[in-house]
């Protein structure tokens, strides 16, 4: 997975590293972090792009991300496409979960999608949501998933 910042700066790191080195950074720096993971996903034709954030927020100052997209040919069913997308975030959520708990930063699973069951996406809240607690994870759903809806909506090329 290739990861850049939201100015398109590839990380000159594996993202771990990336992340270990931002948060020492703040911290130096005297701000309390809190760390919120999202995908989302967009169909054009036979192709789904999938951008996964990981977003920093410094209480009181503003925030940062870090940005991965990824292209598929596979056709996904709505249900399928929303629990891909919560899998890439777990997948980066867990991959960094030891750095969160090693330095104290509370992170977020944010999953695109609505808890209004007049949507589609609404088909796959139980089991996202039971997937995303079950792995030990703070959950949020729409509207308080800006993570996904927002910040990985943007950046979907």
């Amino acid at each position: 997975m290739l990861w850049r910042t939201f100015s398109g700066q590839p990380l000159a790191k594996p993202v771990k590293a990336a992340v270990e080195e931002a948060i020492v950074k703040q911290r130096q720096q005297g701000f309390k972090l809190k760390v919120c993971i999202g995908t989302d996903s967009q169909v054009r034709g036979n192709e789904t792009e999938f951008a996964t954030v990981i977003v920093f927020l410094r209480e009181k100052h503003g925030g940062f991300m870090y940005i991965c997209n990824e292209k598929s040919t596979i056709p996904y069913s709505i249900k399928e496409r929303m629990l891909l997308e919560v899998a890439r975030s777990i997948e980066i959520a867990y991959e960094l979960c030891d750095l969160f708990n090693k330095y104290d930063v509370d992170m977020e699973v944010h999953a695109d999608i609505n808890t209004n069951p007049h949507f589609k996406s609404n088909e796959a809240l139980k089991e996202a949501m039971g997937y995303i607690l079950g792995m030990g994870f703070a959950f949020k759903a729409k509207p308080e998933a800006f993570a996904s809806s927002c910040c990985a909506d943007k950046v979907i090329s």
